[in-house]
């Protein structure tokens, strides 16, 4: 994506601070920079149309919902981006909204009444819907301040309802434009039904969980009397309502049953034997219960056939006249009784175990029943194609890539969209019945008259739309559709949907759908699909097993810079992310070890300094040269190698940040900014610049607080789309007056500043002292010891840059002598680390008490020994094994794992010290 030229909106200085606090405390940080982001209206849109635009459409929430895991990390991704682009330029629009969340908020409003003794039902339609928005404007949209303090810089003042005017209005448009172009209808079509929400579900509402159940085998006797056929169902309930017995045409045991009938069992009805291809040889018996009015395949059966419908349950669950005796019974309890019956009749021939897929519904867990209904559906088969299609042809780009095929074969193979809900809660279908003469109308205003028949008596349709058709046009809906608006122009299509996978088809494929037919556009170029987050030993994460994490508890304990930042970290294309505290408590430190660079850095530079660094060869003003070192005639020196090293490297991990979000690899944006900050900024670069800083040469130290105040800021800069707190309140920090960090440029690679020599030979530097140190840490030298350092070099240029480097060799690892050479032999009773072409040694005599070090080694070997044997006796232990649960075993386990690898380091270390004395 090319990179406009930043031109930020609203920026407005904010008083500064030069002082840090000892420690960083979040919680008065966090709200404190939010309200003043809001006060600046730092997250407005414009209509600037001298900007390249980007936009996002929040995946609404439920308006009933609170804050969880999967919108801690979904709306943390979004949040990047948009602070990123904003960074860049782009005139952002993050627009937020929540959906109405038909089913749910009914519920949640149902069992309100019910505290109160009063039903929905006794309070009648329209109050029932007044009570709704009342809940909603009272309690509702909590979500939305728990999104505000994950740091979300959406634009708060577009913010979007799903039954709010506009969007009831586009719904409106919708539906009556499909109606009349055939692409909605109304019809008796097979259905998922839920007994407890009392409603129709889409397939994709329907969650299948693998259940162990049975498979109950029932003898069907022939009508003629000569034998019987054996059927398999899982649901012997719904027998009742059998019209036939289907087999396979080519199955040569049924090959003499053509056209004859069998006796329904329990009910005495006579009914057909039909041959379908459908029927799956290998299942069962072979042979196949038909009941047209509970099943889908069964329904479609029946209608090849002609076979009558008989639905024998009622919508609560409960078996209906049709079932004969069995009428009034809950459908499980009729199930129990149905094979009671078989038995003592003899008809019952074995049932099996079998495990297999129940539907439930994804709102309440109810099992779902399928059943024949006359519902609305919308026909998305020429929809589902055009938006297969854009994704094929790269329109549209998927991400990560594994999700392709998967599309494919649901888009190929999609079902009509049964779209009407038995709620009230809802956009209510824009359908009348003329009571005179039958018409049906359809129309976007109420109409007064039949235009049939002239009467006035029409019925409105009292069903409502499901909640999944009005968010289906979200991306447009919000920006004003059907008007013309300039939003729409501006800001359509989005750039990108962030979601979560387990959405693809509930939500992403329909928004393609109606994107593409009425705006004749796809509503998105980029959509990336998110994994899950799952708890540390990687299993998904619910109440009942006591793993759930709580974000809003997360950010209480560690901050929401911590939990963002290892949202991102995390964050691999394709892989669920296994989130444990530690790992939240380990980029707590991370933010604290930025905390205490900036501090250090402030330090260095007193309130009155604001040192500018400039490029190597710049013409500067004769006070200004002289103060970073330079000449008199207003020309700069080079700088010393640390700081072109910092410089070079600062540019490429931007370069590499950049990138890495461009292309939504959020984990690889992170790491990469993690490791320069920990590693190479904190760990390597102000400990090596540290004698500049403390030194008596005006220049040096002048270029050093130039160099380290130009990284640091690059360093909030490009953290700061990851943790905007904590950058923020360290940017108002340094000295200047400074407006809002989101507002300024993301850093990008200067080329002057890249110097590859530079690189190699910090590396090398590197690699040299990181030897030194391994030795003072496998010898267990003493940190303040001093040391003398050999090093033994064949390689010419690395010999060079060697004893060029040779006091920040020194001063790196607290050695008082360091002699290089390219040739010799190490001498005895030294401690060796080797390179490719180098050798170092350190001297160990007079350095290490062998004996001593022994005594303290045989002191911690004999503890861990009587811990490894108490463990060691437990795993030995048949009846500990029997009892305890798995993953306490396996913990058990690992201790004695652990211990034992401590007591091999014990003995190598025991070893290398003998070896000395």
């Amino acid at each position: 994506m090319n990179q406009p030229t930043a031109n930020p909106e609203n920026k407005q200085p904010a008083p500064t601070s030069r002082q840090l606090p000892k420690a960083y405390e979040f919680r008065e940080v966090e709200d404190r920079w939010y309200q003043n982001w809001l006060e600046h209206k730092n997250f407005r849109a414009t209509m600037d149309e001298s900007r390249p635009s980007f936009s996002i459409v929040i995946p609404p929430p439920n308006v009933t919902g609170v804050l969880h895991v999967g919108h801690a990390l979904n709306n943390t991704l979004q949040d990047i981006l948009v602070r990123y682009r904003r960074m860049q330029g782009y005139n952002v629009l993050w627009l937020p909204g929540t959906d109405h969340a038909g089913i749910a908020t009914q519920n949640v409003v149902e069992r309100q009444l019910a505290a109160k003794g009063v039903s929905r039902q006794e309070l009648g339609r329209d109050k029932f819907i007044e009570r709704v928005w009342q809940w909603k404007e009272e309690s509702g949209g909590q979500i939305i301040n728990q999104l505000k303090r994950l740091g979300c810089s959406c634009d708060w003042e577009r913010e979007r309802f799903t039954m709010d005017e506009g969007l009831s209005q586009a719904v409106r448009t919708v539906f009556v434009r499909l109606y009349k172009e055939g692409l909605i209808y109304r019809g008796n079509y097979i259905i998922n039904w839920c007994p407890r929400c009392h409603t129709a579900l889409a397939d994709v509402e329907v969650e299948h969980e693998e259940t162990a159940g049975a498979l109950y085998h029932i003898r069907y006797p022939l009508a003629d009397g000569s034998g019987h056929v054996v059927v398999a169902t899982t649901r012997p309930e719904t027998m009742l309502g059998d019209t036939a017995v289907a087999v396979h045409p080519a199955d040569e045991r049924y090959r003499e049953l053509k056209e004859a009938a069998v006796i329904l069992p329990l009910v005495n009805r006579k009914i057909p034997i039909v041959y379908d291809t459908h029927v799956e040889k290998d299942f069962g018996s072979g042979a196949l219960k038909v009941t047209p009015a509970h099943d889908l395949n069964d329904f479609e059966i029946g209608r090849r056939h002609q076979l009558p419908v008989l639905k024998v349950m009622d919508d609560h669950g409960m078996m209906n006249e049709e079932a004969g005796a069995y009428a009034g019974l809950d459908r499980f309890a009729c199930r129990e009784k149905i094979v009671a019956d078989l038995k003592a009749a003899g008809l019952l021939e074995k049932i099996e175990d079998y495990q297999h897929g129940v539907g439930h519904c994804y709102r309440c867990q109810t099992v779902v029943e399928t059943a024949l209904s006359r519902q609305w559906f919308v026909a998305v088969k020429p929809l589902a194609q055009r938006a297969a299609d854009t994704v094929r042809q790269g329109e549209i780009n998927l991400l990560p890539k594994m999700w392709h095929n998967t599309f494919y074969e649901w888009m190929d193979n999609i079902r009509d969209w049964c779209i009407s809900r038995q709620i009230w809660w809802g956009h209510r279908i824009p359908a009348w019945t003329c009571e005179a003469c039958g018409e049906l109308i359809v129309e976007e205003h109420d109409p007064d008259l039949c235009p049939k028949c002239g009467s006035s008596s029409l019925h409105r349709e009292e069903d409502v739309l499901d909640t999944w058709f009005s968010s289906a046009l979200w991306p447009f809906s919000t920006l004003g559709w059907p008007e013309k608006t300039k939003e729409l122009q501006m800001f359509y299509p989005t750039s990108v949907l962030i979601t979560s996978f387990d959405i693809l088809f509930f939500w992403v494929a329909r928004m393609m759908m109606m994107g593409l037919h009425f705006m004749d556009q796809v509503p998105f170029r980029d959509v990336y699909l998110h994994a899950l987050v799952r708890d540390k030993h990687g299993k998904k994460m619910s109440k009942s097993k006591g793993n759930v994490l709580d974000p809003l508890e997360l950010m209480d304990q560690y901050g929401t810079d911590a939990l963002r930042f290892t949202m991102a970290a995390f964050a691999a294309q394709g892989r669920d992310i296994k989130l444990a505290e530690e790992r939240i408590e380990g980029y707590r430190h991370f933010i604290n070890k930025l905390w205490n660079a900036a501090r250090f850095t402030l330090m260095q530079i007193s309130d009155h300094q604001a040192p500018h660094l400039a490029a190597p060869g710049d013409r500067l003003s004769r006070e200004q040269s002289l103060a970073q070192g330079g000449k008199a005639d207003g020309t700069t020196d080079e700088l010393s190698l640390p700081h072109r090293w910092i410089l070079s490297r600062a540019g490429k991990v931007a370069g590499e940040v950049g990138r890495a979000l461009d292309d939504y690899r959020f984990n690889d944006a992170a790491n990469a900014a993690y490791q320069f900050v920990w590693k190479e900024f904190c760990d390597w670069y102000l400990e090596w610049i540290k004698p500049e800083l403390y030194g008596d040469d005006p220049a040096l130290k002048a270029r050093s607080r130039a160099v380290l105040l130009r990284v640091l800021e690059d360093i909030l800069k490009i953290l700061h789309p990851m943790i905007p707190f904590v950058t923020e309140e360290i940017w108002h920090a340094l000295p200047g007056a400074r407006s809002s960090i989101m507002v300024e440029p993301f850093p990008v690679a200067d080329p002057a500043r890249q110097d590859e020599a530079a690189e190699a030979q910090a590396e090398l530097l590197m690699e040299v002292v990181g030897g030194i140190r391994n030795i003072r840490s496998t010898y267990l030298l003493h940190p303040s010891a001093t040391i003398k350092v050999g090093i033994i070099c064949s390689d010419p240029a690395k010999l060079a840059t060697l004893q060029e480097l040779g006091e920040a060799v020194k001063g790196l690892t607290r050695s008082d002598q360091l002699e290089i050479s390219s040739e010799g032999r190490i001498p005895a009773g030294n401690a060796t680390h080797i390179l490719p072409e180098l050798e170092i040694f350190v001297p160990l005599a007079g350095l290490v008490d062998v004996a001593a070090e022994c005594a303290k080694l045989d002191k911690e070997e004999k503890k861990l020994n009587q811990e490894l044997q108490r463990i060691q006796g437990k795993l030995g232990n048949e009846k500990f094994l029997a009892k305890a649960p798995p993953e306490v075993v396996a913990k058990e386990q690992a201790k004695k794992d652990e211990l034992m690898a401590t007591l091999g380091t014990i003995e190598e270390n025991r070893r290398r010290l003998q070896a000395i004395g």
